[in-house]
């Protein structure tokens, strides 16, 4: 099984960012947990601040691979282009949230890639990715 874990503007800061919110662990050491937990699967990793980059990585591996774990960050709130490109893939994708985004600002109520995704995980820190990896098992 191939599953990429794409993720999005300022998640590169996980560990230094708001850590009451999003934690200390950074986001590379997390991922060499889940390796080691989910030796079974082929895991990648993408991160990108810029919304076009996020979409051509969709469109590059929504036809190859098995599962696409998205956390769009900021963008789920705002990019009507991520959400297209969801939808025009075959390959499954399940939202993903660090935070609760419904105790957050009501902007963060909305989303555009909820509506195309096959499920959504919020609120359960970075244990939100490990649930995401299990439900394509």
């Amino acid at each position: 099984m191939k599953i990429i874990i794409i993720n999005g503007p300022n998640l590169n800061l996980l560990g230094k960012r708001e850590p009451e919110i999003y934690g200390s662990q950074t986001f590379e050491e997390y991922f060499v947990v889940l390796q080691a937990e989910f030796p079974t699967i082929e895991l990648h990793y993408f991160q990108s601040n810029i919304e076009g980059e996020i979409i051509s990585k969709l469109h590059e591996i929504g036809f190859t691979f098995d599962g696409i774990i998205l956390n769009a960050a900021a963008y789920t709130h705002t990019s009507v282009g991520i959400g297209d490109a969801v939808k025009s893939i075959p390959t499954p994708v399940i939202e993903v949230h660090i935070s609760n985004t419904f105790s957050r600002e009501s902007f963060r109520h909305q989303s555009y890639i909820s509506p195309n995704a096959k499920g959504i995980i919020i609120g359960f820190g970075l244990d939100s990715y490990k649930l995401a990896l299990k439900s394509f098992l």
